[in-house]
């Protein structure tokens, strides 16, 4: 019986989808459940999986090839044998249809490296291959040609290599953009252009959050099971400051103020494919190490290329975390349609003034950038303040006040 392959259904905010990678080729066998092929949207991946075991009849759809939702992309002969099938380039051992999951970006490095991927061993939930798990795979001695290290452990997608010339020369390569972050520039090109963006900025005395942290740390992560970091103290001190001026929480709707009573916060992430920015939904009412956690696996998922619609959809603030870069300054661009983003920045040693005396304190620079068609200067600056002093007093995280 010959069954169809079908790209999948898209979420309504979602056109259409480009395929990026096969995992089978025509004549090849295929299990139930196993990944055919890769399917890019502006927003995630799907990984399409094979309906019925057999043999992979023709592909319909190629690489590069935009796609519908729904639309038959490839067929499936159910009745054929797997024992008449196309050999894949290394034979599949006993129980190969339940090998973990290969990530597209480990996927690349072990076809660009000839590695054999039944030899790795996958880190990632479910036993999945990432890509650090072929580069540690590589820095044991197991890879066919040696590499540079630099090059090898640079984040995909990085800037295409361009290789050396002679003197004189002015080499260029073309590649297309992803569609994410085609879809990235669109919407902060958007934002740019349909809103009023202003940015306020204050510094942080990082000290106390710091030595708090120094002080519970190890007792946190025996307790948790995660790190305890700054990005919660950030969230329930951007909580606390929504509360109180529910304006930056809210967001604008034609010619009408939607102010929303819950609080989704989305975290900025840097994947392969471009900026991602994953959702903590109902931040007021997570724990402490329930944020860490989630931004943990977050961080993973968008390496990966995992994360769902879900995961990615909404929010109504932003935070935005430059400072793991080296960022000292800058000024962060809306999410739309939300009315505010809140920048922070690398923590660095510097004098200050307190009771009238100089001292060295880790501060860290933060930016919040607002649309003030809604909110206002005062209300930007009081919001930003609030934040500071809940983090200079983190008592007042505990407290709510």
């Amino acid at each position: 019986m010959i069954v169809e392959i079908k790209a999948p259904v898209f979420p309504e905010s979602i056109a259409d989808g480009t395929i990026t990678s096969w995992h089978k080729q025509p004549g090849q066998a295929v299990s139930r459940g196993e990944t055919l092929v890769d399917i890019e949207t502006d927003k995630v991946v799907f990984d399409t999986p094979a309906e019925q075991s057999g043999v992979l009849q023709d592909i319909l759809c190629r690489e590069g090839d935009t796609v519908l939702s729904g639309q038959v992309i490839a067929r499936i002969d159910t009745a054929a044998s797997a024992a008449n099938a196309v050999p894949a380039v290394a034979q599949e051992p006993p129980g190969a249809a339940f090998a973990p999951f290969i990530t597209p970006s480990a996927s690349k490095l072990i076809t660009e490296r000839g590695l054999d991927s039944t030899q790795i061993s996958g880190s990632g939930k479910d036993g999945r291959v990432l890509k650090e798990d072929v580069l540690r795979f590589l820095e044991v001695g197991q890879a066919a040609p040696a590499a540079e290290p630099a090059t090898v452990q640079q984040p995909e997608p990085a800037f295409p290599a361009v290789p050396p010339t002679a003197a004189g020369e002015r080499p260029e390569k073309r590649v297309p953009m992803t569609r994410l972050r085609a879809r990235v520039a669109e919407r902060l090109l958007e934002a740019q252009q349909t809103a009023a963006i202003l940015t306020t900025f204050n510094e942080i005395n990082m000290q106390p959050v710091m030595d708090l942290r120094r002080r519970y740390r190890a007792q946190f992560e025996k307790a948790h099971g995660v790190r305890l970091g700054f990005m919660s103290f950030f969230v329930k001190a951007v909580v606390e400051a929504l509360r109180k001026f529910p304006e930056v929480n809210a967001s604008i709707e034609d010619t009408d103020i939607v102010y929303h009573g819950y609080y989704d916060i989305g975290i900025a992430v840097g994947s392969p494919r471009g900026l991602v920015v994953p959702i903590l939904r109902d931040a007021d009412v997570l724990s402490m190490a329930q944020i860490e956690a989630r931004v943990r696996e977050y961080g993973e998922k968008a390496g990966e290329g995992t994360l769902s619609m879900d995961e990615i959809t909404g929010g109504t603030f932003s935070i935005t975390n430059g400072g793991v870069f080296g960022s000292l300054l800058s000024t962060p661009i809306l999410n739309p349609p939300q009315s505010a983003i809140l920048g922070m920045h690398k923590i660095e040693e510097r004098p200050v003034a307190e009771n009238g005396a100089v001292t060295i304190r880790p501060m860290m620079y933060v930016a919040l950038s607002y649309d003030h068609r809604i909110i206002d200067g005062r209300e930007a600056v009081q919001f930003l303040v609030t934040i500071k002093e809940q983090l200079e007093d983190p008592a007042r995280i505990l407290l709510g006040i």
